[in-house]
């Protein structure tokens, strides 16, 4: 009885690693944030899994029956996300928490993540460096904007392609003197 969180590759399918492809083949089902983008990776891979959607929308609801199925069936399963490593920014949390509190083990498979591989090439200072994931979109995003006006450190954002703009400008406002790498 094992959850691995399985990272998968960001941008090309042969950056995923040769141990994440040993446990995809080997779990009994695979958890994917949408089984249409996941299909592409096990398809090149020629991994055939059965598939089920785990995402923002359906996390909570879907746990129960994800720990019903391990633990009466002493399975194993993999957790993938769209693209890096699930949990981070993305679905995955309350299910390894859930995970966790009923004894199943967990384990990760790294590889690849948004976060490192962006830092990584920056030019930014990256002895430390603070990660905030999406900030909010609406309630408490100008206050997150101002708390990001006293940081120090270098300071790692997501955001979507379709609010990269908004945001910019914003990042302009609040902290004009400070380098930004896209």
């Amino acid at each position: 009885m094992k959850l691995y969180i399985v990272s998968t590759p960001i941008g090309n399918l042969k950056d995923i690693t040769l141990r994440a492809i040993e446990i995809l083949n080997e779990v009994d089902f695979i958890l994917c944030e949408d089984t249409r983008t996941s299909g592409i990776l096990l398809n090149h891979l020629e991994i055939k899994k059965e598939l089920i959607s785990l995402n923002a929308v359906n996390e909570s609801s879907k746990i129960e029956y994800v720990l019903k199925r391990i633990l009466s069936n002493k399975l194993s399963a993999a957790l993938i996300s769209d693209a890096g490593t699930p949990g981070i920014s993305d679905p995955g949390v309350r299910l390894i928490s859930a995970c966790i509190e009923n004894g199943i083990e967990v384990a990760s498979v790294p590889g690849a993540t948004a976060l490192i591989a962006a830092l990584s090439i920056s030019g930014l200072p990256t002895d430390e460096f603070v990660f905030l994931g999406f900030i909010p979109q609406k309630k408490g995003r100008q206050t997150k904007l101002k708390e990001l006006a006293e940081e120090k450190r270098t300071i790692v954002l997501y955001e979507s392609m379709y609010r990269i703009e908004k945001l910019l400008n914003e990042l302009n406002e609040y902290l004009p003197d400070r380098f930004i790498v896209v």
